[in-house]
């Protein structure tokens, strides 16, 4: 498995990768939908998806279960934090729509760069205020208008931005502790988002556990798309134990534009309107505002210091 270092890759090549890995998770709630399909509804479909990738994973963690000696437990906790983020992202997309759930989990950057800063000495620079600032106001014009963005706060919701929370402290707590193992880490956080999303089906749901034809029905579409997104996950996880957590977090943005679009176009009832759209484009903007100048700008603070 690649070792990303900042030897070996440019922060703009290492931004570039987050970025197109973190778009194809803007797909995540097709697989999500389609399992729903087959008649496995809410948090269940949740357990279904995520527990396929464990069928590689389960093995490679017996494996390199020797990585884990000296930092077993920083590797425990970002499993924890982000399965946590997992689990709730996933049964926000199932319980509100994918807008709504995007854009309230996108909430990322303020809490990480909050983190950031206050914890691991994070440099807050003009280029990224400017960049969070663009893309909070990208979020407000997504939320913006009529349609089926516009109904009162739900449970889905709460799940949606639970998740931006945990996923922040996921990503300062990679960073914190940069020696964590991106493989076994990758595990831990597979099973404990299937753990977690167990726990939701029994406790918090009224859905009926899946009957084998439903199970056998899905099961194609559960292992074609996590094994699609389970290397996007590797590249994401290791970058992310290099660079700015609130930098991760603003990059990790284009995932809201290949999520809200998508939806758009192929959820009727998703269908943007044409403030929205000036709202993706904001994200946009942000993004590249942070990948062209605000590498610099960190890079420079950090020989300063």
């Amino acid at each position: 498995m690649t070792t990303f270092t900042l030897a070996t890759y440019s922060e703009r090549t290492l931004s570039i990768a987050i970025v197109l890995s973190s778009a194809l998770w803007g797909l995540y709630w097709l697989p999500l939908r389609s399992i729903e399909a087959t008649g496995i509804t809410g948090a269940w479909s949740v357990v279904v998806f995520n527990a396929c990738p464990l069928i590689l994973l389960l093995p490679l963690l017996a494996i390199k279960v020797r990585q884990l000696v000296g930092i077993g437990g920083p590797t425990l906790l970002a499993g924890i934090l982000i399965g946590a983020a997992f689990t709730c992202y996933a049964n926000g997309l199932v319980e509100t729509t994918v807008v709504r759930a995007t854009m309230l989990y996108y909430l990322t950057p303020v809490w990480s760069t909050l983190i950031g800063v206050l914890w691991l000495s994070e440099p807050l620079t003009k280029a990224r205020i400017i960049a969070i600032c663009l893309a909070f106001i990208g979020l407000f014009l997504l939320l913006s208008g009529g349609g089926s963005t516009s109904h009162p706060l739900n449970i889905g919701d709460l799940y949606s931005l639970l998740a931006g929370i945990f996923w922040a402290f996921g990503l300062a707590t990679l960073n914190r502790w940069s020696s964590i193992p991106v493989m076994p880490l990758t595990a831990l956080a597979f099973i404990f988002t299937t753990a977690l999303s167990i726990l939701f089906a029994l406790v918090h749901t009224s859905n009926a556990i899946p009957e084998p034809q439903m199970l056998f029905t899905a099961l194609p579409t559960a292992i074609f798309w996590s094994f699609i997104l389970l290397p996007c996950f590797f590249i994401i996880f290791g970058i992310s134990k290099i660079l700015f957590p609130g930098r991760v977090g603003i990059l990790t943005m284009s995932e809201v534009v290949v999520a809200v679009i998508t939806a758009s176009i192929l959820l009727p009832g998703e269908t943007m309107l044409w403030i929205q759209w000036l709202g993706a484009i904001a994200i946009v903007a942000a993004g590249l505002i942070e990948v062209l100048f605000g590498y610099a700008n960190s890079r420079a603070l950090r020989k300063a210091h």
